[in-house]
């Protein structure tokens, strides 16, 4: 039971009481492209390029330049490993985090002298300051366009509102005080506050947190409509704790952070001031993104101007790996909670499990298993798609499945398209439509018609067997036993 897990040091000790689900060493690793290489290969999967698998997480106690920290990779690179951490059914964690956004749990701010975030500081103001060297951000690959934080919660509030939120971004180091950061246009609330400040030509303060509980790194990544502009989700963490999320005013700007994260980055979003993203490698790329290509990198980001840098004593380092099962789990269970929740407001009861497949990175595959209980019901589930669709721009590919198939178990997936989908009769397509610009083969390159780069054609795949014909598509029924009967020593 992971009653007792809060934060990641928590997490750490939990999982050591799991056999197989950490790996530590101390053989020195070089945070340049080497942690992201020997985790490819011990437990990375999702998107990445094989030979890749899902395997334990991993803690490098000897990271080369930082004899201080440690890094740690690919702790939610595994749904069961969630499942444990957030004390879950892997199957049913999309009904939890559904559940989380409709009982939120707001956070709380403690006094600066109980957060375990601020044990040490780092003023910029110091003449020897650099966040490359008390920041341990690897590089995923030897072309990536700098050191990434890959796993910050940054945590900003609206000039205008007042409300808060916290979101994972796409942050380089860029120099001893600058990090360029990617907001994707219209998907974040982040983004939106630094439109509002830009504006008004003010900067935004901005925490970066990192290494925090699963629960705050999960929760942060739901979307619009799910939770709207002004939903702090830190909220949804704390309903998953049943415990707010504890909050520190920050040293050196005017904003919160995580009080209990391992190292924490105070900064502002600069007005007016745009850096080209990989001024210091020019590869023309900046990190394997999670559909397993490497990003282009962007030729104008804003840019944070940090303030300090504030950690625990011997700081661990929370990283993962663009591609990897890691995005999939943070990306993917939120999207599955959202549609869940939006179907079962159209047609209650219809939808009985969503997965968001690791094969689609979290984003771009939805496998909805739907229910058909009377004729009326027929043409019904290809409207549940329809719905998932409209709500999430990045979504291309949905499959539909009946109840007796296992949505995660990908050959059963295949086995139903193989046996209850007719191409030119279960195929529906939806050109000329937005999907995600990361997709290469979504824009004009690829093809003519394709008028602008994230503009593709949606595909639904009904494999659902047509209700008044169920009796014909009837499972071979074996005999229910216990087998442990005949497998004991």
């Amino acid at each position: 039971m992971a009653n007792n897990v809060n934060d990641l040091r928590s997490v750490l000790d939990f999982l050591r009481t799991m056999p197989g689900q950490l790996a530590e060493t101390d053989v020195e690793v070089d945070p340049m492209a080497e942690i992201s290489g020997v985790y490819r290969h011990v437990g990375a999967g999702g998107t990445v390029m094989r030979p890749t698998k899902e395997g334990p997480a991993m803690v490098f106690h000897n990271v080369k330049g930082h004899p201080d920290a440690s890094v740690v990779i690919g702790l939610l690179a595994s749904r069961r490993r969630v499942g444990a951490l957030l004390d879950c059914d892997p199957k049913k964690l999309g009904f939890l985090l559904k559940d989380s956004v409709q009982h939120p749990v707001k956070p709380v701010e403690i006094p600066r002298e109980q957060a375990k975030c601020q044990e040490v500081v780092h003023l910029a103001t110091d003449p020897d300051f650099d966040i490359r060297k008390l920041v341990p951000a690897p590089t995923n690959t030897p072309e990536d366009a700098g050191p990434y934080i890959t796993m910050g919660m940054c945590y900003a509030t609206s000039p205008e509102t007042g409300t808060s939120d916290v979101t994972i971004h796409r942050m380089c180091l860029q120099s001893k005080d600058e990090i360029s950061i990617f907001f994707q246009p219209g998907a974040r609330h982040i983004g939106h506050f630094f439109e509002l400040a830009e504006q008004r030509g003010e900067p935004l303060p901005i925490s970066v947190s990192i290494g925090v509980d699963p629960a705050i790194e999960i929760a942060s990544c739901f979307e619009p409509p799910t939770t709207p502009l002004g939903y702090d989700e830190l909220q949804a963490a704390g309903a998953i704790r049943k415990k707010p999320v504890e909050l520190v005013k920050c040293l050196t700007i005017n904003e919160r952070a995580i009080a209990n994260a391992e190292y924490v980055i105070e900064g502002e979003v600069l007005p007016g001031v745009r850096m080209r993203e990989d001024i210091n490698s020019n590869t023309g790329k900046a990190m394997p993104e999670f559909p397993g290509y490497n990003g282009p990198a962007n030729p104008e980001l804003p840019v944070i101007k940090v303030k300090a840098v504030t950690t625990r004593r011997n700081p661990i380092m929370q990283t993962c790996i663009g591609p990897s099962e890691e995005h999939v789990s943070m990306a993917g269970i939120p999207t599955e909670a959202s549609i869940l929740a939006m179907v079962d407001k159209a047609m209650p009861g219809k939808c009985l499990n969503v997965y968001n497949a690791s094969f689609g990175g979290g984003k771009y595959v939805t496998i909805m298993q739907f229910k058909k209980s009377v004729p009326s019901d027929e043409g019904r589930q290809r409207q549940a798609a329809l719905l998932a669709f409209s709500a999430f721009a990045e979504l291309k590919h949905v499959i539909l499945v009946d109840e007796d198939v296992d949505i995660f178990d990908i050959n059963d997936v295949m086995w139903a398209m193989t046996t209850r989908f007719q191409a030119d009769l279960d195929l529906i397509t939806i050109p000329g439509v937005q999907c995600h610009p990361l997709d290469p083969s979504n824009g004009p390159e690829y093809a003519y018609n394709l008028r602008t780069r994230g503009n593709a054609c949606k595909a639904i795949f009904d494999c659902t067997v047509p209700f008044d014909q169920k009796d014909r598509f009837e499972r071979a029924k074996f005999m229910e036993v216990d087998a442990e009967k005949w497998l004991q020593d």
